[in-house]
């Protein structure tokens, strides 16, 4: 079974995923930071590919593609960082960016890697829905990997029963049609929003992603969804001084 399945088989509730950009802050930090979030008590991890035009991203996390890709971060590199991070990291792990790198890289063999070294699955924002079911859904249940899907408040209730149709693991409900970034809690609208899709009772299961920053937000989210997703606030966290042990175990305390 799929390491994402056996997560949401295990905990319905209270799920964090939390992202991160991978050759940041420092070009061979990624297996470094993994390890640590899941030793913190992360539930699962994102690992962002860099990416020179990150559209739906904020401009903290702009910056940190930028950073990394100046490190001289890229696919083949990352492949080969976290080679063996299965000796050490049990949890699930996503790999989460944008379509062209993973065309220029070659699809087949992307999934082929990914999939050799342990992950379990992918989120690619701007891969059109149609052409996942049509020419990738195949190569991606070869190699055993997830692809997770993204709705957002303006999503109309037929594409949301396709992408739970299509979804494997689960969906990535985006909590407002704006960039990745922290906020300040969430509006009227986009409490209306979580609870129209729960619902449904959608048959996969849904963290909510996008502003979400502290202990108060995780939690509010969770009394709509699985769990929560945090990037930005995390990828702030990295930057301030200090070992990246003691960085990601304060930031993960503080959220939990």
């Amino acid at each position: 079974m799929n390491r994402i399945d056996e997560l949401f088989k295990r905990k319905s509730t209270g799920i964090l995923s939390v992202y991160m950009t991978a050759g940041y802050p420092d070009l061979d930090d990624t297996p470094t930071v993994i390890r640590e979030l899941a030793s913190a008590g992360a539930d699962l991890i994102e690992i962002g590919m860099p990416f020179s035009d990150p559209l739906a991203d904020g401009p903290l996390l702009q910056e940190c593609n930028r950073k990394a890709l100046d490190n001289g971060m890229s696919l083949d590199l990352l492949f080969k960082q976290i080679a063996d991070i299965r000796k050490t990291v049990s949890i699930p792990l996503i790999l989460m960016g944008y379509l062209n790198p993973v065309l220029n890289y070659g699809f087949e063999e992307f999934c082929s890697r990914a999939s050799e070294i342990g992950i379990d699955g992918m989120i690619l924002p701007d891969l059109p829905l149609d052409e996942f079911e049509e020419g990738y859904r195949a190569i991606c249940e070869k190699y055993g990997l997830h692809m997770i899907f993204l709705i957002t408040p303006q999503t109309s209730v037929d594409r949301i029963h396709k992408i739970d149709a299509l979804s494997r693991g689960f969906i990535y409900m985006v909590s407002a049609a704006a960039t990745t970034g922290a906020r300040q809690g969430f509006q009227p609208e986009q409490i209306s929003y979580f609870k129209r899709v729960s619902e449904m009772n959608l048959s996969t299961p849904c963290l909510i992603g996008f502003g979400i920053s502290t202990s108060e937000t995780f939690k509010e989210a969770c009394k709509y969804a699985n769990g929560a997703i945090i990037g930005s606030a995390f990828m702030k966290s990295l930057s301030a001084e200090g070992s990246i042990a003691k960085k990601v175990s304060s930031f993960i305390t503080q959220i939990l």
